[in-house]
């Protein structure tokens, strides 16, 4: 019990709030990097992923980077849900699955098992990335939402609205993003799956960003 505790306390650690805060930026900052090096890489069109397939110049630094991330995150779920379970114990059980999917999916499983460069090519390694990152995705989609109601029950009413708002654009720039892989779409401006995703994932990062920026310079 001691031991959970501890966990649950580091909420307010001001080492684990730094390192998730550049977790987070690295998430974005990383790729933009590592681009540089991959030409035909075009990040409005390309997913992220795409800069850890078997043919990327760079795949070794992606690969870890996405175990890296997998693996921190599995460690902020269980911080997050210590904080959180005796006071709201359904709430942190659903924010726990929510982290843990998309870390283990869209971080673990996708630095493992990396997408080919060509959606036309389909190997079972592929498959497994496609599968793992979506279930990631479409969990986290959700964390901000949950985050919200817990901010609003605790009255933090300013952490609420920014919260449920990042839910509903994060939900919106997904839905662009998943609708940017149509063949329908690709003479829209839907066709930037790249963009879509980065936007998806900022939104859904914003409720960790806002809790990092509060417990380190307020």
């Amino acid at each position: 019990m001691p031991q959970l505790n501890k966990i649950g306390n580091m909420t307010n650690n001001k080492f684990f709030n730094l390192a998730l805060l550049l977790t987070i930026i690295g998430e974005f900052l990383l790729p933009w990097i590592l681009s540089r090096y991959y030409d035909g890489y075009n990040s409005k069109t390309m997913v992220m992923s795409a800069l850890g397939n078997p043919q990327s110049p760079v795949r070794l630094v992606y690969n870890l980077w996405l175990v890296w991330l997998g693996g921190f995150l599995v460690l902020t779920a269980q911080v997050y849900f210590e904080a959180t379970r005796v006071e709201f114990p359904v709430l942190s059980v659903f924010i726990l699955l929510s982290i843990v999917s998309f870390a283990v999916g869209a971080g673990l499983i996708s630095g493992v098992f990396s997408v080919n460069e060509s959606k036309g090519i389909i190997t079972t390694t592929s498959k497994i990335h496609s599968v793992g990152a979506a279930i990631g995705f479409m969990s986290l989609l959700f964390f901000p939402l949950l985050n919200g109601i817990i901010a609003f029950k605790q009255k933090d009413i300013i952490e609420g609205i920014i919260s449920i708002s990042s839910f509903v654009f994060a939900l919106v720039f997904f839905a662009c993003f998943v609708m940017g892989d149509k063949e329908q779409f690709q003479n829209t401006i839907l066709k930037y799956e790249g963009l879509w995703e980065r936007l998806t994932l900022l939104c859904m990062y914003v409720p960790f960003i806002y809790k990092t920026m509060s417990n380190l310079f307020f």
